[in-house]
């Protein structure tokens, strides 16, 4: 089967949905070589994630929040991005609401 050309999201919708559930991921693209997700934390839940196996871009959609990487703090808010290498220990804190569009480099596997 043939891959479309082009595949639209509505990732504030998604990131909407996400929050009134309470948080969550939810993959919006995949295709080989790449995932697109977006990942909303809503406080007090604790970001529970676990080093991927894959390179990944966050890139913040609205809040603020700060991603430890392997103990270096990176302060974001709204339109800042951050690069984790795959591996690598990193944990998001002091948020209230965040959302983030995650996008993982597959291509490594």
């Amino acid at each position: 089967m043939e891959r479309p050309v082009s595949h639209s999201f509505d990732v504030a919708h998604v990131a909407e949905r996400l929050r009134a559930g309470n948080g969550g991921y939810e993959v919006v693209h995949e295709s080989p070589g790449i995932e697109v997700g977006v990942y909303v934390l809503v406080a007090p839940e604790p970001d529970k994630q676990q080093p991927h196996e894959w390179d990944e871009l966050y890139v913040v959609l609205e809040g603020r929040g700060v991603l430890t990487v392997e103990g270096e703090e990176n302060a974001l808010e709204e339109g800042g991005a951050v690069f984790v290498r795959a591996g690598a220990e990193h944990r998001f804190s002091g948020y209230e609401g965040l959302a983030v569009l995650v996008v993982f480099d597959k291509s490594q596997t």
